[in-house]
C-alpha cells in the first residue's frame, strides 16, 4: 500500500515497521472527529477560493458518505492503514479521484491529529462530567435521606467525634463537584484549534483559521503554530484531573469496603455490586468497590506515561507523541466505567443507622463536648481538655461511658460538673449544636445539600448552553 508521504523515499517500509508505526488500531475511534474536521477544512478551502466551490462540495459529499457508512457498519476502518487520517484520505480519493487529493491542501497530519484529539477529548470531558453529575446527585439524595443518622466520625481511623451519615456523604459530593470544576477548566483550555498550524510553521495559503475553528465549535485557535502541533498539555491536564477523580473514588471505595465489613456493619452493599467466594460460602465481597480502588493505579499510570513521553521532546512534533492516545483514551474509558458502577452502588446500598448509632455510643466521641461544657463553666480550654481526658480514663477503668458516669464521679475530678452535664454529652445534642457552616448538624447538612445542588445545576446549565 502506497504511503501518503511517499516521495523523497520510496514509501516501502518493512512489514514489521509498518505494524509498529501504525496507530489505526486505536486512533480509529476518532473517525468522526477526523471526518468532521475535514468537512470544515474543505468548506474553508472553498470559501477562501483555494479550491473551487464545486470541489469543496464534492469533498464534503464524499466525506459525509464515508461517515454515514462507518456509523452504519457498511464500511470498516482498515487497520492496515497507518492511521485513521490515512484511511479516510485513501477512501475519499478512491471515490473522488484527484479532487480527494486536494483535501490536504494547507494542512498537515500534525495539526490534523492534534485537532482530532482535542475534539474527541472535549466529548470525553463532557461525558465524564455528566457521569460525575449523576454521582453527585446520587450522593446528595442519599445524604438527604440520612442527614440525621448519627455515626462515629474518624481521624487516624480512630473514633473521633459524632457526625451524621449524611454529613460524611456530603464530603464526597463536594470532592466530585471540584472534579467537575477542574474538568470545566480543562475543557476550556482544550477547546482551541491547532488547525492551520500545518507541520509547524503555518502555511503560505490564504486560509481562515478562525472561521474553520468556529465551524467545529472551538472557542479560538492556538496562537503559535509550533505550540499548536507540539502541545499535549491538554492530554496531561485531563489525565491529571481524571487521576484526582479516581483518587476520590478510591477513598470512597475504601470507606464503603470498611463500612460494609462485619467489623463496622454501617451499610450493606447490594448483591448487584458484590460477588461471592469460590470456597467460603458465607462471603459477600465488595469487588466493584475494590476494582474501582485498584483501577486508580491504572489511571495514575496513564498520567505518568504522558508526562514521561512529553518531558524530553524538542519542538515541534515528534513521533513519540503518537503514544499520547492510548494513555489518555484508557484513562477516559476507565474513569467512565468506574463512575457508572459507583453511581449504581451508591443508589442501591442500604445504610444501617442502628449499627452506626451503637458504634457512636462507644469510643468517647463526645469527650470534646465535655471539654467545651467545662469551658462554659469558666475553665480555660487546656485545663478543660486535661480534665476531660482524665474523666475518660476514669470511665474506661470503671466500665462507664460519659453518658452513664455517675455525677459524683464527675465531681470527684471537677466540682464544676453539674446535672446539666448529661445534656452536654448527649450524642444528639452534640450533633445538633454543631451549626457552623459545613458542620454536622441537620441544618448545616441541609445547607450543604442545597449548595451542592445549586453548583450542580450551574454546571448542568453551562453544559446545556
Amino acid at each position: 500500500m502506497e504511503k501518503i508521504w511517499a516521495g523523497v523515499t520510496s514509501g516501502q517500509t518493512d512489514s514489521a515497521a509498518d505494524s509498529f508505526n501504525s496507530s489505526a488500531a486505536f486512533d480509529r475511534r476518532m473517525y468522526r472527529q477526523d471526518i468532521l474536521g475535514s468537512v470544515a477544512h474543505a468548506r474553508m478551502l472553498g470559501d477562501r477560493g483555494i479550491i473551487t466551490a464545486g470541489e469543496a462540495e464534492i469533498l464534503e459529499s464524499g466525506l459525509t458518505e464515508i461517515l454515514a457508512e462507518l456509523e452504519s457498519g457498511a464500511l470498516a476502518v482498515d487497520t492496515s492503514c497507518e492511521d485513521i487520517h490515512s484511511f479516510v484520505e485513501r477512501e475519499l480519493t478512491a471515490r473522488t479521484g484527484d479532487v480527494g487529493r486536494k483535501l490536504h491542501t494547507a494542512r498537515s497530519r500534525n495539526d490534523q491529529v492534534a485537532q482530532d484529539l482535542r475534539l474527541y477529548l472535549i466529548g470525553e470531558i463532557d461525558s465524564v462530567s455528566g457521569l460525575l453529575g449523576e454521582l453527585v446527585a446520587a450522593v446528595t439524595d442519599r445524604a438527604e435521606e440520612h442527614k440525621a443518622d448519627i455515626m462515629p466520625g474518624y481521624t487516624h481511623l480512630q473514633r473521633a467525634q459524632p457526625v451524621t451519615f449524611g454529613h460524611s456523604l456530603m464530603a464526597y459530593a463536594f470532592m466530585f463537584l471540584r472534579d467537575m470544576d477542574r474538568l470545566a477548566g480543562c475543557r476550556a483550555r482544550t477547546n482551541v484549534s491547532p488547525i492551520g498550524s500545518c507541520a509547524l510553521a503555518g502555511t503560505t495559503y490564504g486560509t481562515d483559521r478562525r472561521s474553520e475553528a468556529a465551524g467545529l465549535g472551538f472557542d479560538g485557535v492556538c496562537e503559535n503554530s509550533i505550540d499548536g502541533v507540539s502541545d499535549r498539555d491538554f492530554c496531561v491536564e485531563l489525565a491529571a484531573a481524571l487521576s484526582i477523580v479516581m483518587m476520590h473514588l478510591s477513598r470512597f471505595s475504601e470507606e464503603l469496603i470498611l463500612w460494609s465489613s462485619w467489623e463496622f456493619r454501617f451499610i450493606k452493599l447490594s448483591d448487584a455490586y458484590t460477588t461471592g467466594s469460590s470456597i467460603m460460602p458465607q462471603k459477600k465481597n465488595p469487588d466493584m468497590a475494590e476494582l474501582c480502588r485498584g483501577k486508580t493505579g491504572r489511571v495514575y499510570g496513564d498520567l505518568m506515561a504522558l508526562l514521561t513521553v512529553m518531558k524530553g521532546l524538542p519542538l515541534a512534533y515528534n513521533k513519540d507523541m503518537q503514544e499520547d492516545k492510548e494513555a489518555v483514551f484508557d484513562a477516559c474509558d476507565t474513569v467512565r466505567a468506574c463512575l457508572g458502577i459507583f453511581t449504581g452502588m451508591v443508589r442501591t446500598l442500604t445504610p444501617l443507622p442502628g449499627n452506626m448509632r451503637e458504634a457512636a455510643g462507644r469510643g468517647f466521641i463526645n469527650a470534646t463536648d465535655y471539654a467545651d461544657y467545662l469551658v462554659g463553666k469558666g475553665l480555660p480550654f487546656r485545663t478543660a481538655y486535661k480534665l476531660a481526658g482524665q474523666t475518660v480514663a476514669l470511665c474506661m477503668k470503671e466500665g462507664f461511658v460519659l453518658e452513664t458516669l455517675p455525677l459524683e464521679k464527675y465531681r470527684s475530678l471537677c466540682p464544676l460538673a453539674d446535672g446539666d452535664v448529661y445534656a452536654a454529652v448527649d450524642l444528639d445534642a452534640c450533633v445538633s449544636r454543631r451549626v457552623s457552616d459545613g458542620g454536622t448538624s441537620v441544618a448545616s447538612v441541609e445547607a450543604q445539600i442545597a449548595a451542592a445542588r445549586k453548583k450542580l445545576a450551574a454546571f448542568t446549565a453551562a453544559v446545556d448552553l
